[in-house]
């Protein structure tokens, strides 16, 4: 009862600082929620607005899979490969602070506009963080855990199943939830430079007319989506950490 209240009397606050800045800055900035809510209302029942929203759901889901298989996979090889890990560590990590707008370019050039450039945003964002976190998770894997592995002669199939997944899987889901919040974030981005479909072209496009409703409607739709996505995540993090 005290964890919905303390999230209702959040709810509240953000409502109101929303309205506030509203009454602050004007509705040439930014819309009331009333107001934003009724656009809202209004552009979800036109069918162009779904095929926007499918446009994004598709790029999202490709990158994300591409993102987790790969990250996994990547992260796995690294980790097990106690040399290579060390190397391709802090190179991955210190690539990965390059601002991703000076990317933006040669993304375009290789992918051109449309779905693929747009899956690949997506997955330059979320890709590094999983497999930074799967990595990490199979270098810091207890040496007795392997030896325990040897002493019951267990197969390499064995092995992966009974030791090294259970050991890693919460650090994965870690690296996931990062990794769907960033990917999302990579997608919307693509869609704003690289598409005419999607919820990050309407974002855009909203600003581009100056259609303020629009925009803070559709801004509201998405931040709703990854607040209500991280909060499962977040659950489905600490019940995998609490299992271990």
């Amino acid at each position: 009862m005290t964890r919905f209240t303390d999230r209702l009397l959040l709810l509240l606050a953000i409502v109101l600082v929303w309205f506030a800045a509203s009454a602050y800055a004007g509705e040439i900035a930014i819309t009331p929620p009333l107001q934003t809510f009724r656009y809202l209302i209004s552009l979800v029942s036109t069918a162009s607005f779904w095929g926007h929203v499918g446009a994004t759901l598709l790029a999202f889901l490709a990158a994300l899979v591409i993102s987790i298989v790969g990250g996994v996979l990547l992260g796995l090889i690294f980790g097990l490969r106690r040399f290579a890990g060390d190397v391709a560590e802090p190179i991955i990590a210190s690539l990965y602070t390059i601002p991703k707008v000076t990317l933006y370019p040669i993304m375009l050039l290789v992918f051109g506009l449309g779905m693929p450039a747009k899956i690949a945003f997506g997955v330059i964002h979320g890709l590094v963080p999983v497999l930074l976190f799967t990595l990490a998770a199979v270098k810091n894997l207890s040496p007795t855990l392997w030896r325990t592995a040897r002493a019951l002669r267990l197969t390499p199939t064995q092995t992966v199943m009974t030791v090294l997944a259970p050991a890693v899987l919460p650090e994965i889901v870690s690296g996931v939830r990062v990794g769907f919040a960033l990917t999302l974030l990579g997608v919307l981005i693509g869609e704003m430079f690289a598409s005419q479909r999607g919820l990050g072209f309407l974002i855009i496009n909203g600003i581009n007319i100056h259609n303020v409703p629009m925009t803070t409607s559709v801004a509201v739709l998405v931040v709703t989506f990854a607040v209500l996505a991280n909060s499962a995540m977040m659950a489905l993090d600490r019940r995998a950490h609490h299992v271990r």
